[in-house]
């Protein structure tokens, strides 16, 4: 399978989700310093505008075609089809890349709170998987590369902290993506797909998970940081006597510790799943987290969820800046 991206991915013509930050800005710049055009989507406008100016500066010689669309939304992730459709003939390589945090627990989280964050992490590689069905077809070849996540195979991060909706359509992902391999042999066998499954990778996502659910710390409103003090206690840190301006500050660097204490980059993470990809990878681990946790779990998977194994986890120094 290899040989499908014999010379890389200069020529091609790629769709990225979620392009506006994280592993996605990076799959965007990385494809066009490689001569691939670039379609991109996000439903961040600053962020996306962002990407492009940083491939312009760069001097990336493949061309953009930026749209803004939420990939929960189908009505909008066919208008960005449509609108590829009429800058290209055919799409060789779709990354459903896309993705937000929140809804960790069906208990305490909203319906709304839930739904989103299933509908972008699982709807959205649905639907576009569905939209862009046509113009893979009607390349030479194809490949659908969906991003799933070390949470695809452990719904988990941590004994104290729920983590249902990300993690229940980070498993439909993985289960999606690996049905699709004899879905396509059987009826489409000039289309491959490859599941990506990230550990700990440094990304916006906590940052952007918080502005898209309304819960940006720097906006929230009593209500908000009250139930956030609450969520804090439950997971172990007493926060009854800091202020609401020290809780502010707290929950902002927490989300940017994620991004900067991460033991892989975006553009690493970015770079590793390009050359698995071209290298013919359907099953492609992330980061040293991604592979210790996988052998962890399918060496005992019955004890997955239990706190000793939580310690197990962090003694092979795996997850050790976000599990808790």
């Amino acid at each position: 399978m290899a040989d499908r991206f014999e010379n890389g991915f200069g020529g091609l013509v790629a769709v990225v989700t979620g392009g506006g930050t994280g592993m996605g800005r990076e799959l965007v710049r990385q494809l066009t310093a490689q001569g691939c055009d670039v379609a991109t989507c996000d439903v961040i406008a600053e962020n996306l505008a962002e990407t492009i100016a940083i491939c312009t500066a760069d001097g990336n010689s493949g061309k953009i075609l930026s749209h803004i669309a939420d990939v929960s939304n189908e009505s909008q992730v066919l208008g960005f089809r449509d609108a590829v459709a009429a800058w290209r003939p055919h799409v060789n390589v779709l990354f459903n890349n896309a993705g937000i945090g929140g809804g960790g627990s069906i208990v305490e989280n909203s319906r709304d709170q839930w739904d989103k964050t299933f509908g972008v992490c699982w709807g959205g590689v649905y639907y576009n998987t569905r939209a862009f069905m046509d113009l893979l077809l009607a390349a030479p070849f194809g490949h659908i590369v969906n991003t799933s996540s070390v949470n695809g195979f452990w719904a988990s991060l941590g004994p104290n902290t729920p983590h249902s909706a990300y993690s229940a359509a980070k498993f439909a992902v993985k289960g999606f993506t690996e049905a699709l391999i004899t879905d396509f042999r059987m009826n489409a066998p000039t289309l491959r797909a490859s599941v990506v499954m990230p550990g700990h990778i440094g990304t916006d996502i906590a940052i952007n998970s918080s502005k898209l659910h309304g819960n940006d710390p720097a906006t929230m409103t009593a209500e908000q940081l009250e139930t956030a003090r609450e969520r804090i206690a439950r997971a172990g840190i007493d926060t009854a006597t800091v202020s609401d301006e020290d809780l502010r500050t707290f929950m902002a660097a927490g989300a940017q510790a994620f991004r900067d204490s991460a033991p892989m980059s975006a553009a690493e993470a970015s770079a590793f799943i390009l050359a698995s990809v071209q290298r013919g990878d359907w099953r492609i681990l992330v980061g040293d987290d991604a592979v210790i946790l996988d052998e962890l779990v399918r060496e005992n998977p019955k004890d997955a969820y239990l706190p000793e194994f939580h310690e197990k986890v962090q003694a092979r120094g795996a997850l050790g800046a976000i599990a808790r």
